[in-house]
């Protein structure tokens, strides 16, 4: 099955803690050139850093709402203290804006209204789905690291439950949080006094085995893969499976080219494999990986045939 123009291309919340003006500046960027559908933006790893940017949210929305993009807020994926509890009440009480839940603490306030669910509620299976439909769901960002045999059971429960699918295609791969913060740990600073060390690695910290192979990213409170994920190979059969927009998580190279490459390619102008090797002289300096869609170790890049 050919993908379709109600194929639609997202950009997912930055993950790391860019200074206020180069979020801005991205957001900017991204409205004024590239076509994408839907934006995300909000703070989704650390109540700390929300502070640093809230302020520039209505203007950032502003400005990709005129270029005719849907602004999604996303929560925080971890609540921990009463802050962030304060945090995510906030935002999901006001009725004016979209609203991507990414821990379950956010489904209270959002019961019976409308809303997204974030790849961080892991949403595995058929029950999880429905629970969530009956409640108010309406779109479903799978976790990155369900196979695509997966995909095709809940691609079929999605069109029974009226409710659309999306996934991760691009980026570093989110694979666990913790309640301790590993960069404020690795300045042999606490997680109450971290002066937000975060900010000095805007793709986040490098971790290597005893051997100094490059193994895992540090983000704050979150791990992630070293790898980069690109599924540009696999998205005409994720579209067949039922999954209809796919999301590009920022990273701090030129994502404007990112975006446009995969949009040729939703376009049908370009295909996989030119877009893929362009990816690889441009994108992130980490190997591309595939291996959790292919049901192989997440770290691995699967050949397509």
């Amino acid at each position: 099955m050919a993908m379709t123009a109600l194929s639609k291309l997202t950009i997912g919340p930055i993950l790391f803690h860019w200074p206020a003006e180069q979020k801005r500046d991205f957001y900017f960027r991204i409205a004024d050139e590239v076509q994408v559908d839907r934006v995300y933006i909000g703070e989704v790893i650390c109540g700390k850093r929300v502070p640093y940017f809230e302020q520039h949210y209505e203007e950032v929305a502003r400005r990709l709402s005129a270029a005719d993009i849907d602004v999604v807020y996303s929560t925080l994926s971890e609540v921990m203290i009463r802050n962030d509890r304060q945090i995510v009440a906030k935002l999901c009480a006001d009725e004016s804006i979209n609203i991507e839940a990414n821990d379950a603490s956010a489904l209270k306030y959002l019961a019976g209204k409308k809303h997204a669910a974030g790849p961080f509620l892991n949403v595995y299976n058929e029950w999880t789905m429905s629970h969530l439909a009956r409640n108010g769901t309406t779109h479903i960002t799978l976790p990155p690291e369900l196979p695509g045999q997966a995909m095709d059971t809940l691609g079929a429960k999605s069109k029974d439950l009226g409710v659309t699918l999306e996934a991760q295609v691009y980026g570093r791969i989110p694979l666990a949080l913790s309640a301790r913060c590993y960069h404020a740990r690795a300045h042999d600073r606490v997680k109450d006094n971290c002066q937000l060390v975060c900010e000095e690695d805007p793709d986040g910290l490098d971790l290597s085995t005893l051997a100094g192979e490059p193994f895992l990213t540090v983000n704050g409170i979150q791990t992630l893969s070293h790898t980069c994920l690109n599924l540009v190979h696999e998205m005409n059969g994720m579209q067949a499976k039922g999954i209809s927009a796919f999301r590009l998580s920022p990273q701090s190279h030129n994502m404007i080219e990112t975006a446009q490459l995969f949009r040729r390619v939703l376009n049908k102008e370009i295909d996989a494999a030119e877009a893929s090797a362009r990816l690889a002289e441009n994108g992130l300096d980490a190997p591309f990986s595939n291996g959790f869609y292919h049901q192989e170790d997440g770290c691995r890049w699967v050949e397509n045939q």
